[in-house]
């Protein structure tokens, strides 16, 4: 198989750390070992200063309308495309490349891993933070300009989007949440109103043509990504969270993949570089 690898050196929309962005290096040097006789083409969207201005939305639009391309490039080539490092914040300028190829009518879903919805908007969020906002971004429910500037020209129906162990929403974010039809599934059986993740990608994948699979590092439990900031207590552990990611890759219907929020920098960073490489590589094999 040929890969395109997107990969992604920023947080929010500004550049990281070298330090932290070990995890695009070592993605794309998975990629290149997993694809045997194939091609790997790789990708760094790009943020220029010229194009940069005061106002943090316009500037997350214009870095995912750089993402988006990278994406479209991959995808239009048929490509299967990898994304690799940045944060949740990349969410529309995948989608958007996505629509770029499939036209903005096409049923593209959403498979979310992550500890956290990402679905507030400015009036249900308690911190104000963006990162906690790129789903509802993609839905629809906030920030146009974010939406629009990313390519993603129709915001994604609720019905397409599955949430994976997602276990600390805040209040407003799960009234939210759960008043739209996003399905919220589990790796392990999980409580009353949540489906089993094979359950759930399975009807994802009757109603969507493809599907854009993404893995906020955090999904993990908390021992493994000791230096993210948002890690979260009792999550599952890397076997249950591949044998997960198998099953969305046995749909047949996942055409991006896109391991995020990964930070090699500091104390722990090693443990959660390896953990998050053992889900990259369960999802290589399992495409």
């Amino acid at each position: 198989m040929d890969l395109h690898v997107v990969g992604l050196r920023y947080r929010n929309d500004s550049r990281a750390p070298a330090a932290a962005t070990g995890i695009v290096d070592a993605g794309i040097a998975a990629c290149q070992m997993a694809v045997g006789g194939g091609v790997v083409t790789v990708q760094e969207p790009d943020l220029p200063e010229a194009s940069r201005t005061d106002d943090i939305i316009t500037n997350l639009g214009r870095l995912g309308g750089a993402i988006a391309d990278a994406v479209a490039e991959g995808a239009r080539a048929d490509k299967r495309v990898v994304i690799v490092g940045g944060n949740c914040t990349a969410l529309p300028g995948v989608l958007g490349g996505l629509q770029d190829v499939y036209g903005p009518a096409a049923r593209v879903g959403l498979v979310w891993f992550d500890a956290h919805g990402d679905c507030n908007t400015p009036r249900t969020t308690p911190s104000g933070m963006l990162g906690g906002m790129p789903v509802a971004v993609s839905a629809g429910f906030c920030y146009a300009p974010w939406r629009v500037g990313a390519h993603l020209t129709a915001p994604i129906p609720t019905d397409r989007i599955v949430m994976v162990d997602v276990r600390n929403l805040d209040l407003e974010e799960a009234a939210l949440v759960r008043a739209t039809d996003i399905t919220i599934a589990r790796v392990a059986p999980g409580f009353a109103g949540e489906q089993p993740i094979e359950q759930a990608v399975a009807a994802l994948a009757d109603r969507c043509d493809a599907i854009y699979l993404h893995i906020d590092s955090d999904v993990l439990d908390a021992s493994l990504t000791p230096n993210h900031g948002t890690k979260e207590p009792n999550g599952p552990g890397v076997a249950e969270t591949a044998a997960a990611i198998a099953a969305v890759m046995a749909t047949g219907k996942v055409v991006a993949f896109g391991l995020l929020s990964v930070n090699s920098a500091g104390a722990g960073g090693d443990v959660s570089v390896h953990a998050a490489m053992d889900l990259l590589n369960a999802g290589l094999a399992g495409w």
